[in-house]
């Protein structure tokens, strides 16, 4: 049986994981700080540590106790259009946690590190992105990624570390946390709906992404440590059809049954044309049947309905303020204002 660990496995890609892992009977621990996932997402069968990638101490002590196989790294802070402004925070969860987590595998000897890395080290322009292609990223936690992915190569051509790296996009479904406003646009979308909001884009609206649904990436990612031929490799996952975020709109508030009422902001710096080819990974992982987003997005919005609306969270420790987006500054003058006078 299987030993692995999957970081982050609260959150929400993280949890499908594991689930799809336990189902392959993986025995699974899970490492998550609960910063941005909820134990409501926690698999009844894994084993559940509160703790960070941070603590490299921590790190170490659980890799010594649990003689893992394999580790699926998960855990991140993902909202690219913010991490401009946090640059220390996004640098320290997103690339030193990573660099705890390798360094802890070579020591343990772990047989592969499933790396979930992101389209955002592409870059611009580079549409549709392939694995061949050299990564230009153009915010802050694209190059994260980026380096975690060459901290991987040479971990493996000095200590021979095997690992795979998955780059999925703009990944949406159930057990996401709709309550976080810098990201993860479907959900966003859902969350003001629920509320009687009308749904925030940045823009004309014409920017291209193509939406996958967890259904079609949480699987690859948990059994790509069975196919020799994923190792030491990259691969792009996820849907193949780009649609803009007018078109989205319309979709999500017609499955959440609410009218499409949309609000345009001012242009944030943002890659205006973001997806994948997929050859790579079908021929390494088969040619799947995958999710349509009108499918997928009634999915989410039967369970986003069930569980109702979140309070939006605010990013409290901004620490750069020149450029923000002025929905998400006027945002921090409200909050520094009740601050103040409360």
């Amino acid at each position: 049986m299987p030993r692995s660990l999957v970081t982050g496995g609260a959150g929400f890609m993280g949890s499908h994981v594991a689930d799809c892992l336990l189902q392959k009977g993986h025995r699974v621990v899970i490492l998550d700080d609960l910063s941005g996932g909820f134990l409501a997402n926690v698999p009844k069968e894994a084993t559940f540590v509160q703790g960070s990638i941070l603590d490299h101490q921590a790190v170490n002590s659980l890799f010594a106790s649990h003689s893992f196989d394999n580790v699926y790294h998960l855990a991140a802070y993902a909202a690219e259009g913010l991490s401009h402004f946090i640059k220390r925070f996004n640098y320290t969860n997103n690339l030193i946690g990573s660099i705890n987590l390798i360094n802890a595998s070579v020591n343990y000897g772990i047989k592969c590190f499933v790396f979930t890395s992101s389209i955002a080290v592409y870059g611009a322009g580079q549409s549709p992105m392939m694995e061949s292609m050299i990564p230009v990223p153009e915010d802050s936690y694209g190059i994260a990624k980026s380096a975690v992915e060459q901290e991987l190569k040479i971990s493996h051509e000095m200590f021979g570390l095997d690992y795979v790296i998955l780059r999925p996009h703009n990944v949406y479904g159930e057990r996401q946390n709709i309550g976080d406003r810098y990201r993860n646009v479907v959900g966003i979308f859902m969350n003001q709906l629920l509320k009687g909001e009308p749904m925030t884009i940045f823009g004309d609206g014409t920017q291209l992404r193509a939406f996958t649904h967890i259904s079609d990436v949480a699987p690859i990612i948990a059994e790509s440590v069975e196919h020799p031929s994923a190792r030491n490799e990259v691969f792009n996952v996820g849907a193949d059809q780009p649609y803009s975020v007018n078109e989205l709109a319309h979709m999500v508030a017609e499955a959440m049954r609410k009218t499409c009422k949309v609000r345009h902001l001012e242009p944030r710096n943002e890659v205006k044309v973001a997806f994948s080819d997929h050859s790579k990974a079908e021929k390494v992982f088969g040619k799947r049947k995958k999710t349509s987003i009108q499918e997928g997005i009634r999915a989410m919005a039967e369970w986003v309905r069930e569980h109702g609306a979140r309070e939006s969270s605010i990013f409290e420790s901004i620490e750069v303020e020149k450029n923000m987006p002025p929905s998400w500054a006027d945002v921090l003058c409200r909050q520094a204002v009740r601050g103040v006078t409360s």
